[in-house]
């Protein structure tokens, strides 16, 4: 059962590595995935809350923050290690032709910690702002989805790797939100 699954990965890993590919995205794609890129980004997030939402904006601070250290640390510490799964460039399918956009790295590919991470980001940041009902909370999941798709368009991780990922921080996400709301009394409120 587990063939097939591997199979399809590496043909969906060829066309997005090798076949859909443009020198526009081949500069973009690195810069994307790479996650000290939206360092910016965390920071405004992070100085937004503690300038907008009072007392409570230091425990939403540090949840978001245990939801990234959680998704980490199953990932690398936890998942990776159990599976021990090849990155493409190391798999002996797919090392000779993996189009290798950023170095190749020594860790094993399934999970992404890369999607794992920012999913749990995304997926906290949108349940504890859902309720402002601005269209721009989705765009977490937009931010999540490039930096994943990065990951595979690189040569970084397959597919699956990347899917893992993404579903292992939906769940630490939501479940790190529902701590917080269940702890501070719901969701932020300004």
């Amino acid at each position: 059962m587990l063939k097939p699954i591997l199979e399809a990965d590496r043909l969906l890993f060829r066309l997005l590595n090798q076949e859909w590919t443009n020198s526009w995205m081949d500069l973009v794609m690195p810069f994307l995935r790479n996650q000290f890129t939206w360092v910016p980004l965390y920071l405004f997030l992070l100085a937004f809350v503690a300038l907008n939402f009072g007392k409570r904006a230091m425990a939403w601070c540090l949840f978001f923050l245990v939801t990234f250290a959680i998704t980490d640390l199953i990932s690398t510490q936890v998942l990776k290690a159990l599976v021990q799964r090849p990155r493409p460039c190391w798999d002996p399918l797919t090392a000779s032709t993996a189009r290798m956009l950023i170095p190749c790295s020594h860790a094993y590919s399934f999970v992404s910690s890369h999607a794992a991470n920012h999913f749990g980001m995304a997926m906290f940041l949108f349940q504890t702002m859902k309720q402002f009902g601005k269209p721009w909370i989705a765009l977490a999941f937009v931010w999540a989805l490039l930096v994943t798709y990065g990951q595979v368009y690189t040569g970084a991780h397959f597919p699956v790797d990347v899917a893992g990922g993404a579903l292992l921080g939906l769940l630490v996400g939501k479940w790190t939100a529902r701590l917080y709301q269940r702890q501070f009394g719901g969701l932020l409120v300004l």
